[in-house]
């Protein structure tokens, strides 16, 4: 997994993977969610992706989403 910049310096996501169709997100109280094209979409999971990579803004994005992501990983 590649580290996530933390640009903002508050940030729940410590690590993501992004995937074709996917992205996994590990966030530092452990959890790693795999989100996907199918949950919850294309269009959150290519935003998700533009934001793991710029550093910034990832957890507030996946929190806005609720429970919606495809499947627990860890």
């Amino acid at each position: 997994m590649q580290t996530y910049q933390n640009l903002a310096g508050n940030s729940g996501v410590e690590a993501f993977d992004i995937l074709r169709t996917g992205i996994m997100v590990r966030f530092v109280s452990g959890g790693t969610y795999l989100y996907d094209y199918h949950v919850p979409g294309r269009t959150h999971v290519e935003a998700m992706k533009r934001l793991a990579l710029s550093g910034r803004g990832l957890s507030t994005y996946v929190s806005r989403l609720g429970a919606e992501y495809a499947k627990r990983i860890a």
